[in-house]
C-alpha cells in the first residue's frame, strides 16, 4: 500500500510524504493514535516508500515486491508476543526482542539504502525494554529508521518520546462508529440474556485486542454520556447526542457516584489493555458492570 492510499490520515501522510519528497527522514518516529486508525498500515506504507528504488513504493521494483511479500530483508517488524515458557501468556515486546533489534541495527543494509524497524504495540514494551530502546535511540545507527507504534506518548518514558518525531493519528469515525454499535449490542444482550451471552460474545477479543480497545473505548464514552445526562449538562456535550433521549432515560438508573465508578474501570481497563490484559476478561468485566451495575 502506498501512503497516498492511507485514508482518514491527511495530516500524517502529509508529514511523511514531506519528509520523504525533501530527503528529511527522521531517525526514529513515534505513530501515535487509538487502535484501529491506520498507524501500522502507515508504517508499512512509509516503510515501503523508504525500501522502493524509487523511493516513491512503486510497486514494481524488487524491493517493492520484497516489501508487499514480508520478505524484504531490511524491513523489521517486532510484535508482541508470548513467553517463551508459556505460549499462551501475556504478549509482550521483552528485553530479548529489542537486542535482537539492536544487533540487526549494527549491520548495513542488505540491498536498500536504509534499514526499517517497525514496533507495533511498543505500549506493551516490558521491564527494562523501553530503556534499550533508548540507548538505540540516543546513538542511531547510520542507515536506519525506527518506527513505534503506539496509543499514547505516556505509554512510555518521556525520555523515548522526545528523540522520536511525532507522528498523531486522529481517531477514525467509521471505526468509532462499528465500536459504539458493537458496544451498544453486546450491553443489550447482557441485560436481555444474562451474563452467559456475554462470555460467549467476548470469545472473539482474544483475538482481537484492537477491537477489545475500541469496545471499551466506546464504553467510556456511553459512561461519559450517562454522566452528562445525569448531571444535567446540555446536550451538546454528548459524544452520541443522535442517543440523548435513550441515554438520559439511562442516567436516571444510576446515582453519581455510581457512574464515575464505571468510568474509573473503563479508563483502568483501557490502561490494563496497553501493558497486557486478556481482552476477553476486560471487555467482560467493564460490559458487566456497565449493563447491570445500576439495575
Amino acid at each position: 500500500m502506498a501512503l497516498e492510499e492511507i485514508e482518514g490520515q491527511p495530516r500524517a501522510v502529509a508529514l511523511l510524504q514531506r519528509a520523504l519528497e525533501g530527503g528529511r527522514v527522521a531517525h526514529a518516529y513515534a505513530f501515535v493514535g487509538p487502535a484501529g486508525s491506520g498507524r501500522t498500515a502507515t508504517a508499512l506504507a512509509f516503510a515501503h516508500a523508504l525500501l522502493c528504488e524509487t523511493g516513491r513504493a512503486c510497486g514494481q521494483c524488487r524491493g517493492c515486491r520484497l516489501a508487499v511479500a514480508g520478505k524484504h530483508p531490511d524491513l523489521h517488524v517486532i510484535v508482541p508476543t508470548p513467553p517463551e515458557s508459556n505460549p499462551k501468556g501475556a504478549r509482550a515486546i521483552r528485553i530479548g526482542a529489542v537486542r535482537e533489534l539492536e544487533r540487526e541495527a549494527a549491520l548495513r543494509p542488505v540491498i536498500a539504502r536504509q534499514k526499517i524497524f517497525v514496533l507495533d504495540d511498543a505500549d506493551r514494551m516490558t521491564g527494562e525494554t523501553p530503556q534499550a530502546i533508548l540507548k538505540t535511540l540516543e546513538e542511531p545507527p547510520a542507515h536506519t529508521v525506527l518506527i513505534l507504534i503506539l496509543a499514547r506518548t505516556r505509554a512510555v518514558p518521556a525520555t523515548v518520546i522526545s528523540r522520536c518525531q511525532l507522528v498523531r493519528f486522529a481517531p477514525r469515525e467509521d471505526g468509532q462508529a462499528e465500536a459504539r454499535d458493537e458496544a451498544v449490542a453486546l450491553l443489550a444482550e447482557v441485560r436481555d440474556k444474562g451474563v452467559e451471552a456475554l462470555f460467549r460474545r467476548s470469545q472473539a477479543f482474544d483475538r482481537d485486542r484492537e477491537r477489545a480497545e475500541r469496545v471499551v473505548d466506546a464504553m467510556w464514552l456511553f459512561a461519559r454520556d450517562l454522566l452528562v445526562a445525569r448531571a444535567g449538562g446540555p446536550l451538546a456535550l454528548l459524544a452520541h447526542s443522535d442517543q440523548a433521549e435513550t441515554i438520559a432515560r439511562e442516567a436516571e438508573r444510576w446515582t453519581l457516584d455510581g457512574i464515575l465508578a464505571v468510568i474509573d474501570l473503563c479508563r483502568e481497563a483501557r490502561e490494563a489493555l496497553a501493558v497486557n490484559v486478556t481482552p476477553r476478561l476486560t471487555v467482560e468485566i467493564v460490559a458487566s458492570r456497565l449493563a447491570l451495575g445500576a439495575a
